[in-house]
């Protein structure tokens, strides 16, 4: 039996990873696809560009992966039974439930690893690429350059001399600012824009300062002025996993439909065993099955199940959505093999 299993598993890792990598790979062009989008807005360089692909990575995987196992595992036994070895498995008197055995141990541990992935690693990597563009989009609002007009910088008027936007760094820098009680003046040799923590900050280098209010001046020398807060991106608090799942009022609703679809989604690998022996075992003389498209219809319709039922029957689409796939699958399974073999 062990023979047999690691028989197995050796033609399933090898039709596994020549599935996985070209979804994979086409999934991450889409994605490129769609990051080409962001340069029409924001400014990123390759390096940038690589987090942005990082902070997408784990959402790649948790729908590719289960796909790809699904896919494998049918192909597998279907590899098999079309060179006859499953007729001779079946021969010496093993039962088709134990190739359901061997699967189950892979689809469980892939299905642990897509319920963490959605459940703590995607929640926390998109409230990071979150934050990520939101500050990039502030960034490019904030696009200085030297000219004979002045700039807004918040509550600022801002007027720039000598400008160099590769290094961010500004020369005779002046900064104007008038309220109903005070002028203030300020006067820098030189300027930089900082990213303090996603925070844009100015800081004025070398300069003085006037204020006037209420018939008093006053006058002052800096080395170093840093003005806070000029622009604020709208940054996504993440704090752990139960909150962001839980305590949303804003987007509650979204976040409890993802959460039961991922979930049934994650559960892809184990709830499809019966129907991976069902369409990967059999007989090469006298069947002929259209594997490739039946897997195809199979994955659109639990995917579609997944999808819309959770809209009608909230967290009651988690068990009617798989005891319902479950039943199907093996009633299949019977029919197609569990009654021949």
């Amino acid at each position: 039996m062990d023979k047999l299993r690691r028989y197995i598993f050796s033609h399933l890792n090898v039709l596994f990873f020549s599935i996985f990598i070209p979804l994979f790979t086409i999934a991450s062009v889409i994605f490129m696809i769609k990051l080409a989008t962001y340069t029409s807005i924001i400014q990123l360089n390759i390096g940038e560009m690589g987090k942005l692909y990082l902070f997408v990575l784990p959402e790649l995987l948790f729908y590719t992966l289960p796909i790809a196992f699904v896919v494998a595992g049918a192909l597998t036994l279907y590899r098999l039974s079309n060179d006859n070895e499953m007729v001779v498995v079946f021969s010496l008197g093993i039962s088709p439930s134990f190739l359901v055995r061997i699967l189950a141990l892979p689809a469980f541990l892939l299905t642990l690893v897509l319920f963490v992935d959605y459940v703590v690693i995607t929640p926390y990597v998109n409230s990071m690429s979150k934050n990520f563009l939101a500050h990039k989009k502030a960034e490019a609002k904030f696009n200085l350059s030297a000219s004979e007009f002045g700039h807004n910088f918040g509550d600022w008027m801002l007027f720039i001399n000598k400008s160099d936007n590769a290094s961010r760094s500004y020369g005779d820098v002046v900064l104007f600012n008038k309220d109903l009680k005070e002028e203030v003046l300020l006067v820098a040799h030189t300027a930089e824009l900082l990213n303090a923590h996603g925070n844009l900050q100015l800081q004025l280098n070398d300069g003085e300062g006037y204020s006037y209010h209420d018939e008093n001046f006053k006058r002052m020398n800096y080395k170093h002025l840093i003005i806070n807060d000029v622009i604020k991106s709208d940054s996504t608090l993440y704090t752990d996993t139960l909150t962001y799942w839980t305590m949303s009022p804003s987007d509650q609703e979204f976040r409890t439909r993802l959460l039961i679809t991922n979930a049934l989604l994650s559960l892809l690998p184990i709830l499809s065993l019966f129907l991976i022996v069902a369409l990967g075992v059999v007989h090469a003389r006298h069947q002929k099955r259209w594997i490739y498209l039946w897997l195809f219809i199979s994955i659109v319709i639990f995917y579609s199940c997944a999808i819309i039922t959770q809209r009608w029957l909230g967290f009651h689409a988690l068990w009617a959505v798989a005891l319902g796939w479950l039943f199907t699958t093996y009633f299949i399974y019977r029919r197609l093999v569990g009654n021949r073999f």
